[in-house]
C-alpha cells in the first residue's frame, strides 16, 4: 500500500495537512488512471461523463443541466460538447419556439461508443479497501465537504 510521505519524500506539519495533500495526490492519481483508460476510445473522462448523463436522461437536455450534473464541473463543458458533436456522438437540437435555447442529445453513434467501453473503469482503484472501509472513506469525504 502507498504511503504519501514516502511517495513524495516529505514530512507534514500535522495530519490535516497530510490528509489534504493526500486527497489532492489521490485525485491526480485517479485522474491519470481514467485518462489512460479512455485514451483508446478517443474521449476524455469528462466527455464520457457527458455521454453517460445524456444516456441516463433519456431525453435531450439543456447545456446548463448537463453542466450541473457533471461530476467534475468543467468550465469548458461547451468545448467538450463541441468535440463530442464533431465526432457525432451528440447533436444539438435547436428549439422550435426560442432559437436561444439548444438541447443536447446523444446519438446512436454515441450510444454505440458507450456500449463499447467496459464497465470496469474504476475496478482496481479501490481494490485495497473492503466494503466497510469504502463506506467509511465515503462518509469522511462527505463530512469534509
Amino acid at each position: 500500500m502507498g504511503d504519501l510521505s514516502k511517495d513524495i519524500n516529505s514530512k507534514f506539519v500535522n495530519n490535516r495537512v497530510k490528509a489534504l495533500l493526500n486527497i489532492l495526490y489521490t485525485a491526480n492519481w485517479i485522474s491519470n488512471h481514467q485518462n489512460e483508460f479512455f485514451k483508446p476510445f478517443g474521449i476524455s473522462p469528462q466527455q464520457y461523463n457527458i455521454l453517460r448523463i445524456l444516456k441516463g436522461a433519456k431525453e435531450p437536455l439543456n447545456v446548463q443541466v448537463i453542466k450541473d450534473r457533471m461530476i467534475e464541473r468543467a468550465p469548458n463543458a461547451t468545448r467538450l460538447m463541441d468535440k463530442l458533436c464533431a465526432k457525432q456522438y451528440i447533436e444539438r437540437l435547436p428549439c422550435e419556439y426560442d432559437r436561444r435555447v439548444v438541447k443536447i442529445a446523444i446519438t446512436n453513434k454515441g450510444m454505440e461508443l458507450l456500449e463499447s467501453i467496459p464497465n470496469n473503469l474504476n475496478k482496481d482503484l479501490l481494490k485495497n479497501l473492503n466494503e466497510e472501509e469504502a463506506e467509511q472513506l465515503s462518509n469522511l469525504l462527505d463530512k469534509m465537504r
